[in-house]
């Protein structure tokens, strides 16, 4: 669950090539009936979250969709609580500018000023360094994010990670740029985190359901995180954040890149501070929506302090970022040069469409004769859909099944894969554990990886001939460097022919 941010091609790359005219043939209750059409029929498949979207002030539509709580049978609505997942990391990067307001920090500042135990190679890292991600630090530096960490333990780790560029050099998406931040923060300000970004930003502009950790609030307004469980082809409650993230100093992975919770209505209330420099300086702004340092090799998105930032074809600037748990998912889209905001947080994930809902409305309002595809039914569900009601004797029919639910190709490798093996734990004879395994070589025929699959569903059954044949062909298949299932494959082998 340790998410870098999530980059959805499609409709970036939609966005830079077309002419952004939003809404001009479209009212504002058609515009309003249309988006919320879309998320009705999508929260039908599952889907479940808040949305805001407002343009020049005027909110076109606040509303939550899907459940809140399954158990206690109560919705989301436009007050719900989410965990706002990487998010976070425009608060984390707003605090640092206003330190440099308020002359306690620079931006050129490094880490050796801070912390005299920064080895020489972290020594040098600037706080600008930080804020883009050009610090060299691994995506892997730090540990699980609801793990107990002191700040020593969580410094030890930074100190002693080897870096994976020259500082200053690359751009690469690691979080642990971001709990250093935090560091650094309450280092300067001699302020907890959280008392920092409550005193300066939260409780000025009454974003009174924004925080981190503790809640004042009932439970109830927090929307519980559901996760499919593929092993019984259930959703499972995950609950709320504060379950897994008790309110101690000992949770130092999780810190400064995620995990603070808000509403739509309180992020908005942020984006409108943000336009209107309520809270931060318009040099402030300017810098924190600045492209310092591009994402990829087209150089066609950048990374600034916090957030993303891309244009359109038009020129217009789109500033941006998303952010998840791996349970929550969140997007926070702002086309500031049109005063226009989308946002969407959500506490279920389903397939990558419903990751894509704040680009999809963005492509809705911009053009009139664009109806978007409801967020389709996750693909785990719809394999246990078809298999509690099918035999294996129309195995044959799942992939159409599917790929008229999902309105696409079907090409997941790991959805067989997955629910396969957890079959075969728990079926006593070959049954539709060994027959999606069967399946997904049928459809992936040159993965040895799936061959070595099928093979351990025939081993576990006896099923000799069959098994020797599939991992015959799992070693035929092996890439020339890193074969991770070629051990597993020759030493089955050993054991059926002895």
């Amino acid at each position: 669950m340790k998410k870098r941010l999530y980059i959805a091609n499609f409709f970036i790359h939609l966005f830079l090539g077309i002419n952004i005219l939003f809404g001009q043939e479209t009212s504002t209750n058609d515009l309003k009936a249309k988006i919320d059409t879309y998320l009705n029929d999508s929260s039908e498949n599952g889907y479940a979250a808040s949305v805001l979207v407002a343009k020049q002030g005027d909110i076109i539509l606040s509303k939550g969709y899907g459940w809140s709580d399954r158990n206690n049978k109560i919705l989301n609505t436009s007050s719900s609580v989410f965990n706002i997942g990487s998010i976070t990391k425009q608060f984390t990067a707003a605090a640092i500018l206003k330190l440099v307001e308020q002359g306690k920090l620079n931006l050129t500042d490094n880490i050796g000023q801070f912390y005299e135990q920064a080895p020489k190679d972290k020594k040098l890292i600037t706080v600008h360094q930080l804020l883009t991600h050009t610090t060299g630090v691994s995506p892997a530096t730090g540990g699980f994010r609801y793990d107990e960490a002191t700040k020593e333990q969580f410094f030890k780790e930074f100190f002693e990670a080897k870096l994976q560029s020259v500082s200053g050099t690359k751009h690469q998406y690691a979080n642990a740029n971001y709990i250093m931040l935090s560091a650094i923060i309450e280092f300067v300000s001699g302020q907890d985190y959280t008392d920092f970004l409550q005193e300066n930003f939260w409780t000025p502009l009454k974003m009174n359901h924004t925080g981190y950790k503790s809640i004042s609030f009932h439970s109830e307004m927090i929307s519980h995180g559901y996760y499919f469980n593929y092993t019984d082809g259930v959703w499972e409650d995950w609950g709320i954040t504060q379950e897994h993230l008790p309110d101690s100093d000992k949770y130092w992975y999780s810190i400064g890149k995620g995990d603070i919770y808000s509403t739509t209505l309180d992020l908005y209330k942020w984006h409108v501070a943000l336009e209107t420099n309520k809270v931060l300086s318009a040099k402030s702004k300017e810098l924190l929506e600045t492209p310092f340092v591009a994402e990829n090799q087209d150089g066609n998105t950048h990374y600034a302090y916090g957030w993303a930032t891309f244009k359109t074809k038009s020129g217009k600037k789109v500033v941006w970022h998303n952010g998840s748990n791996g349970i929550f998912f969140g997007n926070f889209v702002r086309f500031v040069e049109d005063d226009m905001v989308v946002i969407v947080l959500s506490n279920t994930i389903l397939n990558n469409d419903s990751e894509d809902i704040a680009w999809e409305i963005s492509k809705l309002i911009s053009d009139s004769n664009y109806t978007p595809k409801p967020v389709t039914k996750l693909s785990y569900e719809l394999v246990y859909d078809f298999i509690n009601s099918n035999t294996t004797d129309n195995s044959s029919k799942l992939i159409t099944f599917l790929e008229e639910h999902l309105n696409s190709k079907f090409t997941d490798k790991a959805v067989f894969n997955r629910i396969g093996f957890k079959r075969i734990a728990k079926e006593k004879n070959p049954a539709w554990g060994v027959e999606l395994l069967k399946l997904n070589v049928q459809l992936f025929p040159n993965d040895g990886n799936l061959w070595d699959s099928l093979g351990d569903a025939y081993f576990e059954y006896d099923l000799k001939e069959n098994a020797t044949n599939a991992f015959e062909k799992a070693l035929e298949l092996k890439p020339e460097n890193n074969c991770n299932w070629c051990q597993n494959s020759q030493n089955k082998l050993k054991q059926l022919k002895e």
